[in-house]
């Protein structure tokens, strides 16, 4: 029983869009250098292919920063991949001065067809460096979207980190939104020295989104409510306050139990998809940033506190000429977020599934009909 439940479970954690939203090609011309031709070229960003200890081979994307002083590793939500996702990552990267990581899956060519394999979209900022990638199965990766692809997916995009670009555990935050909270804790609890970490919209673990059980069963996925009090650096928890996907007590929970807490953000209004639209995100993840800098200074000078860190004024606008609020390129919430807000809409309208739920020939038509995207 415990086994089929972690299959279903992991059934409704991943939503890897179909088809993907981008291609990964090589530019004969330049060396056989990978690009994505769905997105604009710069020269700050570096398309990579990673192979994981699983034997899936994951799509990452770096992006430099020229001020950087830390590096995001950012792994992104269950419905997304990097073509979805590339244009906020440029902006956080802009906006954080951060170099930031994404990864995202591979798509093979074969016999005209495209065949997905893994996805882990994860962003790397080395204060100023974006990582991203693609989970296992998702967008151009190759494998299937499992829990233990996904941790092997990070743990990849992490080792290209201090591998090719000298990236240190003191200059690296980790950023988990959604289900992509879960590699990122996981990886968080065995790493003592990392400069910080973000869970956006987090989840407690797979099973509670789906059952409000009081206890971790052996067969659950993504069993962060255990793993958080090993993290050991700040952890900042952002969630929204009307989020109808993955309750706001998950990140209340999550931040409870955090003992290096960050003062968190709780987005009034705000629900699972749509938070860097408010003015406060963005504002509030700056904060953090600059804080980061001063402990690790503090540190540095013999004082070493674990307390919880105020942000200061965070009600009060910046003082400086930038705006807190995002600008994106008018098309891009709709682009990366169509399908999200499509099946919210849907799940406001459908009622409460009954307990058959859980019949594996059900699995994809409730998960359909809830909009389930962590």
């Amino acid at each position: 029983m415990g086994g089929v439940t972690s299959s279903i479970a992991a059934k409704f954690a991943f939503f890897p869009p179909n088809p993907p939203s981008y291609r990964v090609v090589e530019d004969e011309s330049c060396g056989g250098r990978l690009y994505i031709p769905e997105v604009p070229r710069r020269d700050d960003v570096d398309v990579l292919k990673l192979r994981t200890r699983r034997g899936n081979d994951i799509v990452a994307v770096h992006i430099k920063h020229p001020k950087a002083s830390a590096t995001l590793l950012y792994s992104h939500g269950n419905a997304a991949d990097l073509g979805q996702m590339f244009e906020l990552f440029v902006e956080l990267c802009n906006r954080l001065r951060v170099n930031l990581m994404g990864y995202d899956e591979v798509l093979m060519i074969e016999d005209g067809e495209y065949k997905e394999k893994n996805r882990n979209s994860g962003v790397a900022v080395k204060e100023s460096y974006a990582d991203l990638y693609d989970y296992s199965g998702y967008g151009q990766s190759t494998g299937k979207p499992t829990e233990c692809n996904t941790y092997a997916d990070i743990d990849a995009a992490y080792k290209c980190l201090k591998e090719q670009y000298g990236v240190k555990d003191e200059q690296l935050i980790l950023y988990g939104q959604s289900v992509g909270s879960g590699p990122t804790v996981d990886l968080a609890s065995r790493l003592p020295n990392l400069r910080g970490v973000v869970l956006h919209s987090p989840i407690l673990s797979g099973m509670r989104v789906l059952y409000p059980v009081k206890r971790t069963y052996w067969f659950d996925i993504y069993k962060n409510i255990d793993k958080i009090g090993a993290v050991n650096c700040q952890v900042l928890v952002i969630h929204g306050t009307s989020d109808e996907v993955v309750d706001c007590s998950h990140g209340k929970q999550l931040w409870e139990l955090c003992k290096n807490k960050y003062d968190p953000l709780w987005v009034n209004g705000g629900g699972h998809c749509n938070l860097e639209l408010y003015p406060e995100f963005i504002r509030h993840l700056k904060k953090f940033v600059m804080s980061l800098n001063k402990s690790k200074t503090a540190t540095t000078n013999g004082s070493e506190t674990k307390t919880v860190v105020s942000s200061d004024n965070q009600s009060k606008p910046s003082d400086g000429g930038t705006s807190d609020t995002f600008e994106l390129a008018a098309d891009i919430p709709e682009v990366s977020r169509n399908s999200l807000d499509s099946r919210l809409e849907k799940s406001k309208k459908s009622n409460k599934p009954e307990k058959s739920r859980m019949s594996t020939d059900r699995v994809d038509r409730f998960r359909r009909k809830k909009g389930l995207v962590w």
